[in-house]
């Protein structure tokens, strides 16, 4: 390991300093080996652990192509490593996503635009006021997503699309034991949407803040 560890360095220190760019095409593997001084062997391990985490892209029969490294590209990672979360971790990851969701819905505040308001507005509207928990949950992620790219910021929308998988489980049983969740969740939702249409990002992140923490301290009294 520690070999494949030193030649999963070299590249990286290649594609750090701009030897290697995104896009580029690795040199053949016997060149590569030779250039950095590694076995044929601990170069195509590296290759194989740097293609797993969307640094490298190996092409059958074409070659291996250093990615376009977009942050949403890189983070595909974490939701992989994200789905290995235990139960008591939940809690956890609500607490990450109180402290970054709110920001992201401030910042969207001001850069919707009012197109993109209507769209949510839409889909909250489609629905109604006595939707399933299924229906809801799926609306739920799909409101949050449509505010968080509405942030403009690619590695924030990565991150909170990738940890809101471990909740989606939390809120599904919210859903089905919490009496009145459905309906603190749609009045909530508009109220958010209220402040996203108002363009105050102080209400926003206020709005967001109680949404996920709704969640959060439920969960905490249940568990």
């Amino acid at each position: 390991m520690a070999v494949t560890d030193e030649a999963i360095d070299k590249i990286k220190d290649m594609i750090v300093s701009g030897a290697l760019r995104p896009g580029d095409r690795l040199p053949k593997e016997s060149e590569l080996a030779a250039e950095l001084g590694l076995s044929r062997n601990s170069l195509r391990e590296a290759v194989r652990a740097l293609s797993l985490i969307r640094i490298l892209d190996v092409r059958q029969g074409d070659g291996t192509y250093v990615t376009s490294l977009d942050p949403q590209l890189l983070l595909e990672a974490l939701s992989f490593v994200v789905d290995f979360h235990r139960d008591d971790t939940v809690l956890e990851f609500l607490a990450v996503r109180r402290i970054l969701e709110p920001a992201a819905t401030a910042m969207a505040a001001v850069r919707l635009t009012a197109d993109e308001l209507d769209v949510l507005q839409g889909k909250l509207d489609a629905l109604g006021p006595a939707p399933s928990v299924e229906q809801l949950v799926a609306s739920d992620l799909d409101f949050h997503r449509g505010i968080v790219q509405g942030s403009g910021n690619s590695v924030l929308c990565s991150l909170l699309d990738g940890l809101s998988g471990p909740t989606t489980r939390a809120r599904i049983w919210r859903g089905v034991t919490q009496e009145d969740a459905i309906a603190r969740t749609l009045h909530e939702h508009r109220a958010i949407l209220g402040a996203l249409r108002d363009r105050d990002p102080d209400a926003a992140r206020a709005w967001a803040t109680v949404h996920v923490a709704s969640v959060e301290q439920w969960l905490r009294s249940t568990l």
